[in-house]
C-alpha cells in the first residue's frame, strides 16, 4: 500500500483494499466505541463496498468490536422491494450484518416498495427517522450538534460510479444541487433501478469521517477528476468531504490517472 499526505490510499489490488478498509473500520469502531460506547457507520452499496463488509465479517479481529453497539444507516438505496437483489440492505445483511449478529434495531433501512407511498414518501420518512435519532442522541448525550437532523455520523462509506457519482447523487442532476435537504428522492437515475433516495451532499459532508472506496481502471477518470478540484455538481465525488478527514481507498487500477503533483507528493 502507499499512503499519500492528502489521505490517498494506493493498494495494490481489490482483495488488498477490500481487506485493508476492512481493518481500518475494525480499528475506527474499537476506537470510537472506547471513547463513546456507540459508534454509527454509513453503508454504501457496490461491489466494494459490500466486498468491504464481507472482509470485516472475515476478519479475526472482528470480536474487538461490540457489534451490538453499532449503528447502521444507508447514503443510498434502490427504491424497490425489500427481498430485490438490486436492494444494498439485503446485500449487507447477507455480506456482514447477519454473520455478525447485529442487532436489527440498530439497523435503519430506507423503506421500500412495500411501504406506503412513492419514492418521495420514502425520502421523507428516511430524513424523518434521522431527525428521530438526532433529537434522541442530542438529548441522551447533550453533545454538540453538527446538524440537528442529523444523527453523529462516525464513518461514511461512498463507492465512486464512472461518471463520479456517490450514493445516488449523479453529475448535473437535481440531487447533487439539493440544498437545505437532508435526504432527496432520485425518480430518474441514468443508472437503474430509476428511482432510489440518497442522503444529500450536505448530510454527507456531516459525517466526522468520509472514505471513499474505488476500485477498477473504469473508475480511474472520476476519481483522477475528483482528486484535480474539480466541482461537485459535474463531479460528485470531489464533494464528499469529511469533518474531521477524507479517505481516498483506492486499488492501483482506480488510481491510474491520479494527477502527476499528487503521485510526486507521495515519493
Amino acid at each position: 500500500m502507499r499512503q499519500f499526505p492528502n489521505g490517498v490510499s494506493i493498494h495494490p489490488d481489490f482483495d488488498a483494499l477490500c481487506s485493508a478498509t476492512a481493518g481500518r473500520m475494525i480499528t475506527k469502531l474499537v476506537d470510537v466505541q472506547s471513547r463513546r460506547g456507540e459508534a454509527t457507520v454509513v453503508l454504501t452499496g457496490g461491489s466494494a463496498g459490500i466486498a468491504v463488509l464481507a472482509a470485516v465479517a472475515a476478519a479475526p479481529a472482528r470480536s474487538a468490536v461490540d457489534w451490538q453497539r453499532v449503528n447502521f444507516w444507508w447514503g443510498d438505496e434502490r427504491f424497490v422491494a425489500a427481498d430485490s437483489p438490486e436492494r444494498n440492505a439485503r446485500a449487507a445483511w447477507q455480506a456482514m450484518l447477519e454473520p455478525l449478529g447485529v442487532d436489527p434495531m440498530r439497523v435503519h433501512e430506507v423503506p421500500s416498495t412495500e411501504a406506503p407511498g412513492d419514492v418521495e414518501a420514502a425520502a421523507a420518512a428516511y430524513a424523518g427517522e434521522l431527525a428521530a435519532v438526532a433529537e434522541a442522541e442530542e438529548l441522551a448525550e447533550g453533545f454538540e450538534e453538527i446538524d440537528p437532523r442529523l444523527p453523529r455520523f462516525d464513518v461514511l462509506l461512498l463507492g465512486v460510479g464512472p461518471d463520479a457519482h456517490v450514493a445516488s447523487l449523479f453529475p448535473e442532476m437535481a440531487g447533487i444541487r439539493t440544498t437545505d435537504e437532508t435526504v432527496v428522492a432520485v425518480r430518474d437515475s441514468p443508472k437503474p433501478p430509476p428511482e432510489r433516495v440518497s442522503l444529500t451532499l450536505e448530510a454527507i459532508n456531516t459525517a466526522e469521517e468520509v472514505w471513499l472506496v474505488v476500485a477498477g481502471e473504469d473508475k480511474a477518470g472520476a476519481v483522477g477528476l475528483a482528486l484535480a478540484g474539480a466541482g461537485p455538481v459535474q463531479v460528485p465525488a470531489a464533494g464528499a468531504q469529511g469533518r474531521a478527514k477524507t479517505r481516498w481507498l483506492v486499488d492501483q487500477a482506480a488510481a491510474s490517472q491520479l494527477p502527476e503533483r499528487l503521485l510526486e507528493s507521495g515519493n
